[in-house]
């Protein structure tokens, strides 16, 4: 191993806080399971309105751009709050962070139910991802509390079927319920789940204190980080409105950029930093970030353009687009958890690569897409394509993890968190800027070519015929410039095969030295151990 994987592992196999000990196998289940329902609630609030979106539209008002800003205030709100929960933990302890977030996550879904037009459901939104942010984050340090090592890949497994599953779940369950109810119950068919899971925590979660004497919030990191991050999301999702090479979307990057470059300078430098930035001192760790990132740009590229080819192109309603995608996730409740076991047992590179390649064949068979495939295609191909998602997303970032020293777990759960955040929205802009520009192309080439000497036929149509020819035109256009942006990103997941053979898997820490019975207790080398962890954990 190199000296920074040595200088990783070393530090990930000191022993955890002596208050944060890890439980015995029949304890932490119950605790775990309760933890990964509060987990299942923020992504699939994130994904559940992309299928109702025109209901909503219908019922509240307002243009395409302005019901975007829907999705956009929330996938804002869960980046931009995220690192306010390593500060908030320190403070107040993990269980109750964790339970106020989800208190808190249950209030603001429940306000966008009962929002009275498109203004006040995006200000809800935004309240709703300021503790969903916080969830996932605290989830993740709760689990490297109470879950002994030799079981974390399990254990992430079954925590994956909240935060992977969720997303996929999402569009089906959206559809079927505005398909029979308001869209109104896509935010309230959640709020006795919710209620249900702070109950059942008050009784199974172990009690996680905080210092009330920990050191004062870093204003100037926060203030530097939220901006940058909140400009690049913006850009992602308004830059092809706006048009990428114009002022503002060259102002607002160049200003993100210089924003997160001064978060960095302030993070070396101040006593308690927002996050702490030598976690991406561990190859291993900013590996797994990378591989988190392709992951989530094919996803969310797949999930958002893949329902809208179904409903403009071959006229699906909301209920059959989500069947259609019905399959992706019931892939995803048997593969994430098999995932996870897999990882205990053969480490992270094998399922992840399996998956890897798996997305590269599903993505290369959607750049097939065509106006005349059938339904049972559309969900095989999509199936396939998310083989990356349900087998390497958990063992890539389980494995991230555990390079890491416990004390800076959860500044890792935070910028994965972050990480999936900007990459769902790059993921969805990236995809979005192919498209745009091949059907920009395709439709310059198309009507130089569709000319009244070379479609003689059509030369005295009524207008009916015309509008006809038009439509059929366009959904032809529609499904090559998706075929296209599916093709390269096919070539992502390439780079992301690539990237999964770096993965490895970090040594188990040896086991603990005994003293003889015979033994004084001068002997006993715990006091060496004990300064040993010290030094290391300065590392």
């Amino acid at each position: 191993m190199s000296s920074r994987s040595n200088l990783c592992y070393s530090s990930a196999v000191t022993s955890p806080p002596a208050s944060a000990g890890p439980l015995t196998s029949a304890r932490w289940m119950a605790p775990l399971l309760v933890l990964m329902l509060g987990s299942f609630l923020p992504p699939m609030d994130s994904a559940i309105v992309n299928v109702p979106i025109p209901h909503i539209q219908r019922d509240l008002g307002g243009g395409n751009e302005d019901v975007a800003w829907i999705s956009t205030a929330y996938s804002l709100g869960l980046a931009v709050f995220v690192p306010l929960s390593n500060w908030l933990t320190d403070r107040f302890g993990l269980t109750r962070v964790h339970r106020a977030a989800l208190v808190g996550f249950l209030a603001g879904s429940g306000l966008c139910g009962m929002a009275w037009d498109l203004n006040s459901l995006i200000t809800f939104r935004v309240l709703t991802a300021i503790p969903g942010s916080i969830v996932p984050v605290v989830t993740i340090s709760m689990i490297y509390r109470i879950v002994p090592r030799e079981s974390i890949g399990t254990a992430m497994g079954l925590y994956g079927l909240g935060v992977i599953v969720a997303p996929s779940l999402g569009p089906t369950l959206g559809g079927l319920i505005v398909q029979d109810l308001s869209w109104r119950w896509i935010f309230l068919f959640k709020e006795p789940i919710g209620v249900v899971t702070v109950i059942a925590g008050l009784f199974l979660i172990p009690k996680m204190e905080g210092n009330p004497k920990v050191g004062k919030f870093d204003w100037w990191g926060y203030l530097t980080f939220a901006y940058g991050l909140s400009a690049i999301i913006i850009v992602s999702a308004k830059g092809q409105k706006w048009h990428w090479d114009s002022y503002l979307v060259l102002i607002l990057t160049v200003s993100a950029v210089l924003s997160l470059a001064l978060f960095a300078v302030i993070e070396n430098e101040v006593d308690n930093p927002l996050i702490d930035l030598r976690i991406f001192r561990c190859w291993p760790f900013v590996n797994s970030l990378l591989l988190i990132g392709v992951l989530l740009i094919m996803l969310f590229g797949v999930a958002y353009y893949v329902p809208q080819f179904l409903q403009n192109v071959q006229g699906f309603d909301a209920r059959h687009t989500g069947l259609v995608l019905l399959p992706m996730g019931l892939l995803m409740v048997v593969a994430v958890p098999v995932a996870g076991k897999l990882y205990d047992r053969i480490g992270p590179r094998w399922p992840a690569l399996v998956g890897m390649i798996g997305s590269v064949v599903g993505l290369s068979l959607m750049s097939g897409i065509n106006v005349g495939m059938s339904r049972a295609e559309a969900a095989v191909w999509v199936m396939i394509a998310m083989l990356g998602g349900a087998l390497g997303m958990m063992p890539i970032m389980t494995n991230g993890l555990s390079w890491l020293p416990p004390h800076l777990v959860g500044y890792g759960g935070a910028m994965n968190n972050v990480m999936q955040r900007a990459a769902s929205a790059l993921g969805v802009a990236v995809v979005g800027v192919i498209v745009s520009r091949s059907s920009a192309q395709l439709t310059a080439d198309t009507s130089a070519l569709q000319t009244a000497r070379s479609l003689p036929q059509f030369r005295d149509a009524d207008q009916e015929t015309l509008a006809g020819l038009y439509k059929q035109t366009q959904g032809h256009i529609q499904a090559m410039a998706d075929a296209n942006a599916f093709l390269l990103t096919a070539g992502l997941a390439v780079i992301g095969c690539l990237l999964v053979l770096m993965l490895k898997k970090p040594p188990q820490p040896p086991a603990p030295r005994t003293a003889p019975p015979s033994s004084p207790p001068a002997s006993d080398p715990l006091p060496a151990s004990n300064g040993t962890r010290r030094r290391l954990s300065a590392l």
